[in-house]
């Protein structure tokens, strides 16, 4: 058994099809078996070996990024496609897949900032910042600021089906913790 403790900046998900952040940071953590092409070198062996990996997250940051790999190349169209998939994110966090000896892993995250994309695909589209400010929500949109009601969130989960139409979706979700 080894291990391996390595820095990060943000956590990159995969996103699945009417799910939700909570699902996807579970399957991130699923353990994942390397077998075949993906086999595990064992430099005590000196040999690819087969092995299973799982990742978790051993120190909790003060801010969460969370990406949100909405953009996935399909090999029948030779191009990357955006994933406008409906993945729902709550105001409030909690990470469940803590290592053993994690401090703080009861610690809450609440929601304080996305950067959405809008548009069909990765080539074309447009960003937009939401952000958290004394309370209220606030969409920057280039050189135009509008505030946002909490109820209109879910323009920003995706679409229940994924017909490649033009769509606002979420692509990074930045939370703080409250205890930090």
């Amino acid at each position: 058994v080894s291990s391996k403790d390595e820095n990060f900046l943000d956590l990159s998900i995969d996103v699945e099809e009417n799910t939700s952040i909570t699902t996807c940071l579970r399957v991130f953590s699923n353990i994942e078996t390397l077998s075949g092409e993906s086999k595990y070198y064992c430099e005590t062996c000196s040999s690819k070996q087969e092995a299973t990996k799982r990742m978790r997250i051993k120190k909790l940051p003060r801010i969460l990024a969370l990406h949100l790999k909405r953009f996935k190349y399909f090999e029948v169209f030779k191009q990357y496609k955006k994933l406008s998939y409906r993945v729902v994110f709550p105001f409030e966090l909690r990470l469940l897949n803590t290592s053993e000896d994690c401090t703080n892993n009861d610690r809450i995250y609440d929601l304080v900032s996305l950067v959405v994309h809008c548009g069909i695909g990765p080539n074309r589209g447009h960003y937009i910042a939401v952000v958290k400010r004394d309370g209220s929500w606030l969409v920057f949109d280039d050189e135009t600021v509008d505030r946002l009601d909490p109820s209109n969130f879910e323009e920003f989960y995706g679409v229940s089906h994924d017909l490649g139409r033009q769509s606002e979706t979420s692509y990074i979700l930045f939370y703080e913790s409250r205890d930090y």
